[in-house]
Protein backbone atom coordinates (compact mmCIF):
# COMPACT_ATOMS: atom_id res chain seq x y z
CA UNK A 1 0.00 0.00 0.00
CA UNK A 2 2.94 2.37 0.65
CA UNK A 3 3.94 2.05 -3.01
CA UNK A 4 0.39 2.95 -4.06
CA UNK A 5 0.44 5.97 -1.76
CA UNK A 6 3.44 7.16 -3.72
CA UNK A 7 1.39 6.80 -6.90
CA UNK A 8 -1.78 8.51 -5.62
CA UNK A 9 -2.54 11.58 -3.59
CA UNK A 10 -5.53 12.33 -1.41
CA UNK A 11 -7.67 15.44 -1.88
CA UNK A 12 -9.48 16.34 1.33
CA UNK A 13 -11.86 19.08 2.39
CA UNK A 14 -13.34 19.39 5.86
CA UNK A 15 -16.59 20.75 7.25
CA UNK A 16 -16.38 21.74 10.90
CA UNK A 17 -19.58 22.35 12.86
CA UNK A 18 -18.88 24.58 15.87
CA UNK A 19 -21.45 24.79 18.67
CA UNK A 20 -21.34 28.24 20.22
CA UNK A 21 -21.11 29.09 23.91
CA UNK A 22 -24.11 31.40 23.97
CA UNK A 23 -26.54 31.48 26.86
CA UNK A 24 -29.56 31.02 24.64
CA UNK A 25 -30.35 29.26 21.38
CA UNK A 26 -29.91 30.70 17.90
CA UNK A 27 -33.48 31.93 17.31
CA UNK A 28 -35.16 31.74 20.71
CA UNK A 29 -34.39 32.48 24.35
CA UNK A 30 -34.43 28.80 25.30
CA UNK A 31 -31.43 27.86 27.43
CA UNK A 32 -28.38 26.58 25.52
CA UNK A 33 -26.87 24.16 28.04
CA UNK A 34 -25.20 20.79 27.53
CA UNK A 35 -26.04 17.88 29.85
CA UNK A 36 -29.43 19.01 31.20
CA UNK A 37 -32.37 16.64 31.53
CA UNK A 38 -33.68 15.63 28.07
CA UNK A 39 -36.30 17.95 26.60
CA UNK A 40 -36.00 20.46 29.46
CA UNK A 41 -34.64 23.40 27.41
CA UNK A 42 -37.48 23.71 24.93
CA UNK A 43 -40.41 26.02 24.29
CA UNK A 44 -43.04 26.66 21.65
CA UNK A 45 -40.36 28.17 19.39
CA UNK A 46 -38.00 25.20 19.62
CA UNK A 47 -40.99 22.90 19.03
CA UNK A 48 -42.06 25.00 16.01
CA UNK A 49 -45.63 25.55 17.12
CA UNK A 50 -47.81 27.41 14.58
CA UNK A 51 -47.44 31.17 14.65
CA UNK A 52 -44.16 31.37 16.57
CA UNK A 53 -41.42 33.60 15.16
CA UNK A 54 -37.61 33.33 15.43
CA UNK A 55 -35.34 36.13 16.55
CA UNK A 56 -31.64 36.53 15.75
CA UNK A 57 -29.14 35.85 18.54
CA UNK A 58 -26.79 38.84 18.66
CA UNK A 59 -24.05 36.79 20.32
CA UNK A 60 -24.00 34.32 17.43
CA UNK A 61 -23.34 37.20 15.05
CA UNK A 62 -20.52 38.50 17.27
CA UNK A 63 -18.91 35.05 17.47
CA UNK A 64 -19.11 34.67 13.69
CA UNK A 65 -17.27 37.97 13.26
CA UNK A 66 -14.65 36.93 15.82
CA UNK A 67 -13.92 33.69 13.98
CA UNK A 68 -13.96 35.44 10.62
CA UNK A 69 -11.46 38.05 11.76
CA UNK A 70 -9.23 35.38 13.32
CA UNK A 71 -9.18 33.52 9.99
CA UNK A 72 -8.68 36.75 7.99
CA UNK A 73 -11.94 36.24 6.09
CA UNK A 74 -13.92 38.70 4.04
CA UNK A 75 -16.97 39.75 6.08
CA UNK A 76 -20.31 40.21 4.32
CA UNK A 77 -22.29 43.38 4.94
CA UNK A 78 -25.78 42.06 4.08
CA UNK A 79 -26.55 38.68 5.61
CA UNK A 80 -29.69 36.84 4.62
CA UNK A 81 -31.11 33.70 6.17
CA UNK A 82 -32.45 30.69 4.32
CA UNK A 83 -34.48 27.58 5.03
CA UNK A 84 -32.71 24.29 4.38
CA UNK A 85 -35.50 21.78 4.00
CA UNK A 86 -35.11 18.20 5.12
CA UNK A 87 -36.98 15.96 7.50
CA UNK A 88 -35.54 14.22 10.52
CA UNK A 89 -37.43 13.18 13.63
CA UNK A 90 -35.20 15.51 15.69
CA UNK A 91 -35.94 18.58 13.49
CA UNK A 92 -39.33 19.84 14.74
CA UNK A 93 -39.65 22.53 12.04
CA UNK A 94 -38.81 20.19 9.17
CA UNK A 95 -36.17 22.70 8.07
CA UNK A 96 -33.01 24.30 9.38
CA UNK A 97 -32.45 28.06 9.49
CA UNK A 98 -29.06 28.65 7.90
CA UNK A 99 -27.24 30.83 5.37
CA UNK A 100 -27.15 29.65 1.78
CA UNK A 101 -26.02 32.22 -0.79
CA UNK A 102 -24.84 34.86 1.69
CA UNK A 103 -22.43 33.29 4.19
CA UNK A 104 -21.16 35.86 6.68
CA UNK A 105 -17.50 34.91 6.08
CA UNK A 106 -15.81 33.95 2.84
CA UNK A 107 -12.22 33.20 1.86
CA UNK A 108 -9.69 33.37 4.67
CA UNK A 109 -7.54 30.48 5.91
CA UNK A 110 -6.36 28.42 8.87
CA UNK A 111 -2.64 27.92 9.54
CA UNK A 112 -1.30 24.47 10.33
CA UNK A 113 1.88 22.42 10.12
CA UNK A 114 2.20 20.06 7.15
CA UNK A 115 3.85 16.64 7.19
CA UNK A 116 7.29 18.29 6.99
CA UNK A 117 6.61 20.63 9.90
CA UNK A 118 6.30 23.68 7.66
CA UNK A 119 3.50 26.22 7.93
CA UNK A 120 0.65 25.66 5.50
CA UNK A 121 -2.45 27.75 4.94
CA UNK A 122 -5.67 25.82 4.30
CA UNK A 123 -8.07 28.10 2.45
CA UNK A 124 -11.65 28.46 3.61
CA UNK A 125 -14.62 28.52 1.27
CA UNK A 126 -16.99 29.97 3.84
CA UNK A 127 -18.13 30.24 7.44
CA UNK A 128 -21.85 30.59 7.92
CA UNK A 129 -24.36 30.79 10.77
CA UNK A 130 -27.01 28.15 11.35
CA UNK A 131 -28.75 26.10 14.03
CA UNK A 132 -28.29 22.53 15.20
CA UNK A 133 -30.84 19.73 15.14
CA UNK A 134 -31.96 17.72 18.15
CA UNK A 135 -30.44 14.40 19.08
CA UNK A 136 -31.71 10.90 18.27
CA UNK A 137 -30.71 8.30 20.88
CA UNK A 138 -30.59 4.72 19.65
CA UNK A 139 -28.81 2.83 22.44
CA UNK A 140 -31.04 3.33 25.50
CA UNK A 141 -34.12 1.44 24.37
CA UNK A 142 -33.93 -1.85 22.43
CA UNK A 143 -37.15 -1.15 20.52
CA UNK A 144 -37.46 2.63 20.17
CA UNK A 145 -35.42 5.66 19.16
CA UNK A 146 -35.55 8.38 21.82
CA UNK A 147 -35.56 12.08 20.90
CA UNK A 148 -33.91 14.84 22.93
CA UNK A 149 -34.69 18.30 21.56
CA UNK A 150 -32.48 20.25 23.98
CA UNK A 151 -29.87 20.59 21.22
CA UNK A 152 -32.42 21.72 18.61
CA UNK A 153 -31.77 25.37 17.84
CA UNK A 154 -28.27 25.48 19.33
CA UNK A 155 -26.24 28.18 17.53
CA UNK A 156 -23.66 26.82 15.10
CA UNK A 157 -20.95 28.13 12.86
CA UNK A 158 -20.07 25.86 9.97
CA UNK A 159 -16.55 26.19 8.59
CA UNK A 160 -16.00 24.75 5.11
CA UNK A 161 -12.51 24.39 3.66
CA UNK A 162 -11.27 24.24 0.13
CA UNK A 163 -9.91 20.78 -0.88
CA UNK A 164 -6.40 21.84 0.19
CA UNK A 165 -5.62 19.03 2.63
CA UNK A 166 -3.47 16.18 1.34
CA UNK A 167 -3.17 13.68 4.19
CA UNK A 168 -4.88 12.38 7.31
CA UNK A 169 -2.12 13.97 9.38
CA UNK A 170 -2.82 17.40 7.90
CA UNK A 171 -6.54 16.90 8.58
CA UNK A 172 -5.73 16.00 12.18
CA UNK A 173 -3.55 19.09 12.53
CA UNK A 174 -6.27 21.25 10.99
CA UNK A 175 -8.86 20.12 13.53
CA UNK A 176 -6.36 20.71 16.36
CA UNK A 177 -5.76 24.26 15.15
CA UNK A 178 -9.48 24.99 14.80
CA UNK A 179 -10.13 23.66 18.30
CA UNK A 180 -7.30 25.78 19.67
CA UNK A 181 -8.61 28.83 17.83
CA UNK A 182 -12.23 28.56 19.04
CA UNK A 183 -10.98 28.02 22.59
CA UNK A 184 -8.78 31.12 22.39
CA UNK A 185 -11.77 33.07 21.11
CA UNK A 186 -13.94 31.49 23.84
CA UNK A 187 -16.74 30.81 21.40
CA UNK A 188 -16.76 27.00 21.75
CA UNK A 189 -15.30 24.51 24.22
CA UNK A 190 -14.09 22.32 21.34
CA UNK A 191 -15.08 19.04 23.00
CA UNK A 192 -15.64 16.67 20.10
CA UNK A 193 -16.58 13.82 22.44
CA UNK A 194 -19.59 15.87 23.60
CA UNK A 195 -20.48 16.89 20.05
CA UNK A 196 -19.75 20.58 20.53
CA UNK A 197 -17.32 20.43 17.62
CA UNK A 198 -18.06 17.95 14.83
CA UNK A 199 -16.17 17.19 11.65
CA UNK A 200 -17.22 15.76 8.28
CA UNK A 201 -14.57 14.93 5.71
CA UNK A 202 -14.86 14.97 1.92
CA UNK A 203 -12.23 12.63 0.48
CA UNK A 204 -11.14 11.63 -3.00
CA UNK A 205 -7.95 10.23 -4.52
CA UNK A 206 -6.20 10.85 -7.83
CA UNK A 207 -2.90 9.97 -9.42
CA UNK A 208 -0.17 12.42 -8.50
CA UNK A 209 0.08 15.17 -11.07
CA UNK A 210 -3.48 14.70 -12.34
CA UNK A 211 -5.50 17.89 -12.72
CA UNK A 212 -8.94 16.34 -12.32
CA UNK A 213 -10.29 15.40 -8.91
CA UNK A 214 -11.55 11.91 -8.20
CA UNK A 215 -15.09 11.10 -7.04
CA UNK A 216 -15.73 12.66 -3.63
CA UNK A 217 -16.98 10.63 -0.69
CA UNK A 218 -18.25 12.25 2.50
CA UNK A 219 -17.47 10.60 5.84
CA UNK A 220 -19.46 11.43 8.99
CA UNK A 221 -19.74 10.34 12.62
CA UNK A 222 -16.19 11.08 13.77
CA UNK A 223 -16.28 12.06 17.44
CA UNK A 224 -12.59 12.73 18.12
CA UNK A 225 -9.59 14.20 16.34
CA UNK A 226 -7.91 10.82 16.32
CA UNK A 227 -10.99 9.28 14.69
CA UNK A 228 -10.94 11.97 12.01
CA UNK A 229 -7.42 10.82 11.17
CA UNK A 230 -8.33 7.12 11.34
CA UNK A 231 -11.41 7.50 9.14
CA UNK A 232 -9.50 9.42 6.48
CA UNK A 233 -6.64 6.90 6.50
CA UNK A 234 -9.10 4.04 6.01
CA UNK A 235 -11.00 5.83 3.25
CA UNK A 236 -7.83 6.73 1.34
CA UNK A 237 -6.71 3.10 1.41
CA UNK A 238 -10.18 1.89 0.40
CA UNK A 239 -10.42 4.26 -2.55
CA UNK A 240 -6.89 3.56 -3.80
CA UNK A 241 -7.56 -0.17 -3.68
CA UNK A 242 -10.86 0.27 -5.54
CA UNK A 243 -9.23 2.37 -8.28
CA UNK A 244 -6.43 -0.15 -8.67
CA UNK A 245 -8.99 -2.93 -9.03
CA UNK A 246 -10.94 -0.99 -11.67
CA UNK A 247 -13.92 -0.48 -9.35
CA UNK A 248 -16.12 2.62 -9.44
CA UNK A 249 -16.06 5.09 -6.54
CA UNK A 250 -19.60 6.21 -5.76
CA UNK A 251 -20.52 9.72 -4.68
CA UNK A 252 -21.98 8.83 -1.30
CA UNK A 253 -22.10 9.54 2.40
CA UNK A 254 -20.37 7.00 4.64
CA UNK A 255 -20.25 6.59 8.42
CA UNK A 256 -17.18 5.75 10.47
CA UNK A 257 -17.18 2.86 12.94
CA UNK A 258 -14.59 3.63 15.63
CA UNK A 259 -14.64 0.03 16.91
CA UNK A 260 -13.54 -1.44 13.57
CA UNK A 261 -11.76 1.61 12.18
CA UNK A 262 -13.73 1.29 8.94
CA UNK A 263 -16.32 3.26 6.97
CA UNK A 264 -19.63 1.97 5.61
CA UNK A 265 -22.11 3.41 3.12
CA UNK A 266 -25.08 5.33 4.52
CA UNK A 267 -26.76 6.88 1.48
CA UNK A 268 -25.92 7.85 -2.06
CA UNK A 269 -25.65 11.47 -3.16
CA UNK A 270 -26.91 12.92 -6.38
CA UNK A 271 -25.00 15.52 -8.36
CA UNK A 272 -27.74 18.04 -7.63
CA UNK A 273 -28.12 19.59 -4.18
CA UNK A 274 -29.95 17.31 -1.78
CA UNK A 275 -31.74 20.23 -0.14
CA UNK A 276 -34.37 22.73 -1.23
CA UNK A 277 -33.31 26.21 -0.12
CA UNK A 278 -35.42 29.33 -0.13
CA UNK A 279 -35.22 32.66 1.75
CA UNK A 280 -36.32 32.55 5.38
CA UNK A 281 -39.51 34.66 5.42
CA UNK A 282 -39.57 35.19 9.19
CA UNK A 283 -36.13 36.80 9.49
CA UNK A 284 -35.10 40.05 7.83
CA UNK A 285 -31.53 40.40 6.55
CA UNK A 286 -29.05 41.68 9.12
CA UNK A 287 -26.43 44.23 8.19
CA UNK A 288 -22.88 44.05 9.49
CA UNK A 289 -21.53 47.56 9.86
CA UNK A 290 -17.90 48.62 10.12
CA UNK A 291 -18.72 49.98 13.57
CA UNK A 292 -19.83 46.50 14.63
CA UNK A 293 -16.67 44.92 13.19
CA UNK A 294 -14.47 47.49 14.95
CA UNK A 295 -16.26 46.74 18.23
CA UNK A 296 -15.48 43.03 17.86
CA UNK A 297 -11.85 43.81 17.03
CA UNK A 298 -11.52 45.54 20.39
CA UNK A 299 -12.30 42.31 22.26
CA UNK A 300 -10.16 40.09 20.04
CA UNK A 301 -7.68 38.16 22.23
CA UNK A 302 -4.11 37.40 21.14
CA UNK A 303 -4.24 34.50 18.70
CA UNK A 304 -2.15 31.34 19.01
CA UNK A 305 -0.18 31.85 15.80
CA UNK A 306 0.62 35.44 16.82
CA UNK A 307 1.97 34.31 20.18
CA UNK A 308 3.86 31.41 18.56
CA UNK A 309 5.60 33.82 16.18
CA UNK A 310 6.40 36.18 19.03
CA UNK A 311 7.92 33.43 21.15
CA UNK A 312 10.03 31.91 18.38
CA UNK A 313 11.07 35.08 16.53
CA UNK A 314 11.29 37.73 19.27
CA UNK A 315 11.95 35.72 22.42
CA UNK A 316 14.03 33.07 20.59
CA UNK A 317 12.28 30.14 22.25
CA UNK A 318 12.33 26.75 20.58
CA UNK A 319 9.51 25.49 18.42
CA UNK A 320 8.70 22.93 21.13
CA UNK A 321 8.52 25.55 23.89
CA UNK A 322 6.34 27.85 21.80
CA UNK A 323 3.96 25.02 20.91
CA UNK A 324 3.55 23.97 24.54
CA UNK A 325 3.10 27.53 25.80
CA UNK A 326 0.44 28.40 23.20
CA UNK A 327 -1.50 25.14 23.36
CA UNK A 328 -3.83 26.46 26.08
CA UNK A 329 -4.85 30.11 26.08
CA UNK A 330 -4.75 30.62 29.86
CA UNK A 331 -1.25 29.15 30.04
CA UNK A 332 -0.13 31.55 27.31
CA UNK A 333 -1.70 34.49 29.14
CA UNK A 334 0.01 33.45 32.40
CA UNK A 335 3.31 33.36 30.52
CA UNK A 336 2.58 36.77 29.00
CA UNK A 337 2.24 38.19 32.51
CA UNK A 338 5.49 36.50 33.56
CA UNK A 339 7.55 38.00 30.75
CA UNK A 340 6.05 41.41 31.44
CA UNK A 341 7.87 41.21 34.80
CA UNK A 342 11.00 39.30 33.79
CA UNK A 343 13.24 39.41 30.73
CA UNK A 344 14.58 35.90 31.39
CA UNK A 345 12.11 34.40 28.91
CA UNK A 346 13.61 30.91 28.76
CA UNK A 347 13.75 30.48 32.54
CA UNK A 348 10.14 31.65 32.84
CA UNK A 349 9.14 29.13 30.18
CA UNK A 350 11.06 26.35 31.93
CA UNK A 351 9.33 26.96 35.24
CA UNK A 352 5.90 27.16 33.66
CA UNK A 353 6.39 23.98 31.62
CA UNK A 354 8.22 22.20 34.42
CA UNK A 355 7.26 22.70 38.06
CA UNK A 356 3.98 24.52 37.36
CA UNK A 357 2.70 22.09 34.76
CA UNK A 358 3.85 19.13 36.86
CA UNK A 359 1.87 20.41 39.85
CA UNK A 360 -1.23 21.06 37.77
CA UNK A 361 -1.09 17.61 36.18
CA UNK A 362 -0.59 15.91 39.54
CA UNK A 363 -3.56 17.69 41.08
CA UNK A 364 -5.74 17.64 37.95
CA UNK A 365 -6.07 21.41 38.02
CA UNK A 366 -6.46 24.14 35.41
CA UNK A 367 -3.97 27.00 35.33
CA UNK A 368 -6.72 29.30 36.63
CA UNK A 369 -6.65 27.23 39.86
CA UNK A 370 -2.89 27.51 40.32
CA UNK A 371 -2.33 28.99 43.81
CA UNK A 372 0.86 30.95 43.05
CA UNK A 373 0.36 34.36 41.49
CA UNK A 374 2.52 35.49 38.59
CA UNK A 375 4.21 38.07 40.79
CA UNK A 376 5.20 35.50 43.44
CA UNK A 377 6.51 33.00 40.87
CA UNK A 378 8.56 35.67 39.10
CA UNK A 379 9.86 36.70 42.53
CA UNK A 380 11.22 33.17 42.96
CA UNK A 381 12.92 33.33 39.55
CA UNK A 382 14.48 36.65 40.50
CA UNK A 383 15.93 35.11 43.69
CA UNK A 384 17.68 32.52 41.53
CA UNK A 385 18.95 35.17 39.10
CA UNK A 386 20.33 37.22 41.99
CA UNK A 387 22.15 34.17 43.30
CA UNK A 388 20.27 34.19 46.59
CA UNK A 389 18.96 30.64 46.22
CA UNK A 390 20.09 27.80 44.01
CA UNK A 391 17.83 26.36 41.36
CA UNK A 392 17.57 23.08 43.27
CA UNK A 393 16.69 24.78 46.56
CA UNK A 394 14.12 26.90 44.71
CA UNK A 395 12.44 23.81 43.29
CA UNK A 396 12.71 21.55 46.32
CA UNK A 397 11.96 23.98 49.15
CA UNK A 398 10.81 27.46 48.12
CA UNK A 399 8.32 26.41 45.43
CA UNK A 400 6.46 23.94 47.73
CA UNK A 401 6.38 26.62 50.44
CA UNK A 402 4.87 29.11 47.98
CA UNK A 403 2.13 26.58 47.25
CA UNK A 404 1.32 26.27 50.93
CA UNK A 405 1.67 29.95 51.92
CA UNK A 406 -0.57 32.08 49.78
CA UNK A 407 0.60 35.44 51.12
CA UNK A 408 4.35 35.12 51.56
CA UNK A 409 6.85 36.01 48.88
CA UNK A 410 9.71 33.78 47.81
CA UNK A 411 12.17 36.17 49.46
CA UNK A 412 10.31 36.00 52.78
CA UNK A 413 10.22 32.19 52.68
CA UNK A 414 13.90 31.90 51.80
CA UNK A 415 14.84 34.28 54.59
CA UNK A 416 12.61 32.65 57.24
CA UNK A 417 13.83 29.14 56.42
CA UNK A 418 17.48 30.13 56.20
CA UNK A 419 17.74 29.21 52.54
CA UNK A 420 19.53 32.30 51.27
CA UNK A 421 22.85 31.30 49.75
CA UNK A 422 26.05 32.19 51.49
CA UNK A 423 28.51 34.11 49.32
CA UNK A 424 30.79 35.28 52.10
CA UNK A 425 34.27 34.12 51.08
CA UNK A 426 35.43 33.38 54.61
CA UNK A 427 32.39 31.23 55.40
CA UNK A 428 32.70 29.37 52.10
CA UNK A 429 36.39 28.71 52.67
CA UNK A 430 35.52 27.13 56.00
CA UNK A 431 33.24 24.63 54.28
CA UNK A 432 35.78 24.03 51.51
CA UNK A 433 38.69 23.32 53.85
CA UNK A 434 36.54 20.99 55.93
CA UNK A 435 35.50 19.09 52.79
CA UNK A 436 39.12 18.70 51.63
CA UNK A 437 40.26 17.57 55.07
CA UNK A 438 37.52 14.92 55.05
CA UNK A 439 38.95 13.38 51.85
CA UNK A 440 42.72 13.90 51.82
CA UNK A 441 43.38 10.96 49.44
CA UNK A 442 40.78 12.25 46.99
CA UNK A 443 42.35 15.70 47.15
CA UNK A 444 45.70 14.15 46.22
CA UNK A 445 44.03 12.26 43.35
CA UNK A 446 42.53 15.52 42.10
CA UNK A 447 45.95 17.15 42.06
CA UNK A 448 47.19 14.07 40.20
CA UNK A 449 44.80 14.77 37.35
CA UNK A 450 41.45 13.27 38.33
CA UNK A 451 39.52 16.49 37.82
CA UNK A 452 36.19 14.67 37.88
CA UNK A 453 36.48 14.50 41.67
CA UNK A 454 35.49 18.16 41.82
CA UNK A 455 31.86 17.06 42.02
CA UNK A 456 32.58 15.05 45.16
CA UNK A 457 33.96 18.09 46.95
CA UNK A 458 31.15 20.34 45.70
CA UNK A 459 28.63 17.90 47.10
CA UNK A 460 30.45 17.82 50.44
CA UNK A 461 30.50 21.63 50.60
CA UNK A 462 26.79 21.80 49.83
CA UNK A 463 26.07 19.19 52.47
CA UNK A 464 28.04 21.07 55.12
CA UNK A 465 26.44 24.40 54.18
CA UNK A 466 22.93 22.99 54.14
CA UNK A 467 22.72 23.72 50.42
CA UNK A 468 23.24 27.44 51.00
CA UNK A 469 26.70 27.82 49.49
CA UNK A 470 26.71 29.92 46.32
CA UNK A 471 27.56 27.30 43.65
CA UNK A 472 29.36 29.61 41.27
CA UNK A 473 31.55 31.25 43.89
CA UNK A 474 32.10 27.94 45.69
CA UNK A 475 33.22 26.26 42.48
CA UNK A 476 35.84 28.93 41.82
CA UNK A 477 37.18 28.94 45.39
CA UNK A 478 37.22 25.14 45.55
CA UNK A 479 39.22 24.80 42.33
CA UNK A 480 41.68 27.37 43.59
CA UNK A 481 42.13 25.57 46.92
CA UNK A 482 42.51 22.12 45.35
CA UNK A 483 45.15 23.39 42.93
CA UNK A 484 47.44 24.60 45.74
Amino acid sequence: MYRLHEKYEAVIGLEIHIQLLTNSKAYSNDLNEYGDEPNSNISAITLAHPGVLPKVNEKQLQFAVLLGLACECDLREENQYARKNYFYADMPKGYQITQDETPICTNGFVRLKDADGKEKKVSLTRIHMEEDSGKSIHDQDPFNTLIDLNRAGTPLLEMVTEPDIRSSEEAYNFVIEVRKLVRYLEICDGNMEEGSMRCDANISVRERGAAKYGTKVEVKNMNSMRNVQRAIEYEIDRQIEAVENGEEIFHETRSFDAATGSTAGMRSKEDANDYRYFPEPDLLPIYLTQEKIDGVKEIMPPLPHELYNKYTNELKLSDYDAQILTDIKDVALYYEKMIALSSNYKVCANWLMGEVKGYLNEKGLHISEFPISVERLVGLIQLIEEGKVSNSIAGQKVFPALLENGNKTAAQIADEQGLVQEDDSDALMGYIKAAIEAYPEKAADYKGGKKGLLGLFMGEVMKRSGGKADPKKTNALLREELEK
